[in-house]
């Protein structure tokens, strides 16, 4: 339903290093997915299909632990907000039909609009740039979400809060916008978000394991949601299914978002026009409920999905045809660290697993140097980064996340054991150090040294 922080983001990440491709790189993708599913941080279905063909197509662990139902390529998983995108091709479907222009203000379809929304845009609602701040953020959630709500009683919880800034200056995640967007599409088009979804999207692609979440509602095949707990998995925490909306909240299976990336990228919904509005990034990386980036300098369209019990990962390299899914019905960062590792095999590329890295001892007076405090850059935003000596080993802290920490692989390269990251200090001229990168994803998060 939101995306997954950018601060946790950060400390889970897989590291990666060019080398020959592998002669067999299926079997080093299952390798990948077992140590987690091991570690008891994965369990779900994962997808991976180049040019057409399907190199993996698997599930692993189980959709109900108490009845020790597994998953399958089959099984349907709450997608989070993978959801943004049917919805931001519903809102260019009804451009194409001429009955919207994404450059349209919000206030000509809906009139009662307040006076701070006079200048958001529908293409501002799907570039998260409208300001209207995100009510995955208010204070009064925990107790909202267990409620049913109608879209209307969704957008009055949010449209009389200020904007946060100026629409179009900036970005900033906005699960409030998309159940905007959710709204207009019911009122523009006369009918329910999930018919819309449902008539103009699943059936004609054939996604005929996919559909609106119901709290209710017997759905076959559908996965329970999990949650890591003291003593292993716990059943995940309630969310009424009428809240995510069009931010959130739809279900689907590996095979049938096959389906969907297959017919979105093979021309079988939106017009040439229209696609190429959707993967077009305005800023921070992100076009219409996609993110467009390029991963170890291969164009990547991803998106993330976090929700209670369920989180999940998509990415597509348009120039290769690659398709990388991961549903997991265990909250937690691994579907995301999965589908990047798989990318990167994939493409031929080395991921070194936490369990096959090798600790090297470095004297306490090499070590000193790294100590400081370091000021990392997020989306646009400022974090402290702290790292610290004590007894012999160094530890780092990011703001208010717990210290964990870290290994030295070399004299400028460390890592983490708690979770899959590296640390890589940086040198000036001299010698001394002056900055730091945390690799994850294929992505650098840059720090500098106050």
């Amino acid at each position: 339903m939101r995306l997954r922080l950018a601060l946790a983001f950060v400390l889970v990440a897989v590291s990666f290093a060019q080398e020959k491709p592998q002669s067999d790189p299926i079997a080093r993708m299952e390798k990948i997915i077992q140590s987690y599913v091991a570690d008891h941080k994965f369990m779900g279905s994962v997808l991976v299909a180049r040019d057409g063909k399907t190199l993996l197509d698997k599930g692993y662990g189980f959709a109900n632990l108490e009845w020790q139902i597994p998953d399958t390529p089959t099984t349907k998983f709450r997608i989070g907000s993978i959801t943004k995108q049917f919805t931001a091709a519903s809102i260019l479907l009804l451009e194409e039909r001429g009955k919207l222009k994404t450059d349209d203000p919000v206030k000509k379809y809906m009139p009662d609009a307040p006076a701070a929304w006079d200048k958001v845009t529908i293409f501002h609602l799907l570039t998260h740039t409208s300001g209207i701040p995100s009510f995955t953020s208010f204070p009064d959630l925990p107790k909202r979400q267990l409620e049913a709500m109608t879209p209307q009683q969704l957008v009055d919880w949010f449209r009389d809060k200020p904007l946060e800034f100026e629409p179009g200056t900036k970005w900033n995640y906005s699960n409030s916008g998309y159940v905007l967007l959710g709204y207009l599409i019911e009122k523009i088009s006369g009918q329910s978000y999930a018919d819309f979804v449902q008539q103009n999207i699943f059936t004609p692609l054939g996604m005929k394991d996919s559909g609106y979440d119901s709290n209710s509602a017997i759905i076959e095949r559908r996965a329970a949601g999990y949650a890591p707990g003291k003593n292993g998995p716990e059943n995940a925490g309630f969310v009424n299914m009428t809240v995510p909306l069009s931010a959130g909240g739809l279900y689907s299976t590996t095979e049938d978002l096959l389906r969907w990336e297959q017919g979105l990228f093979g021309g079988k919904l939106l017009s040439p026009a229209s696609l190429a509005k959707m993967t077009t990034p305005f800023k921070e990386d992100y076009a219409f409920g996609l993110g467009v980036s390029s991963q170890g300098g291969h164009k990547a369209i991803t998106h993330d999905g976090g929700i209670q019990g369920f989180n999940t990962s998509m990415i597509y390299y348009p120039d290769e045809k690659l398709v990388i899914e991961v549903l997991a019905n265990i909250n937690g960062p691994a579907a995301g660290q999965i589908a990047a590792a798989l990318g990167k095999v994939a493409h031929g590329e080395k991921v070194v697993l936490t369990s096959e890295r090798k600790e090297i001892t470095l004297a306490p007076q090499v070590l000193q140097k790294y100590v400081g405090n370091y000021e990392l850059t997020v989306q646009s935003q400022s974090f402290p980064f702290v790292i610290t000596l004590e007894e012999g080993k160094l530890l780092a802290k990011l703001d208010n996340q717990p210290r964990f920490p870290i290994f030295p692989e070399s004299e400028i390269l460390f890592f983490y054991k708690i979770v899959d990251g590296q640390i890589e200090f940086i040198k000036d001229d001299k010698g001394a150090i002056n900055g730091l990168v945390i690799h994850r994803n294929g992505r650098d998060t840059k720090g500098v040294k106050k």
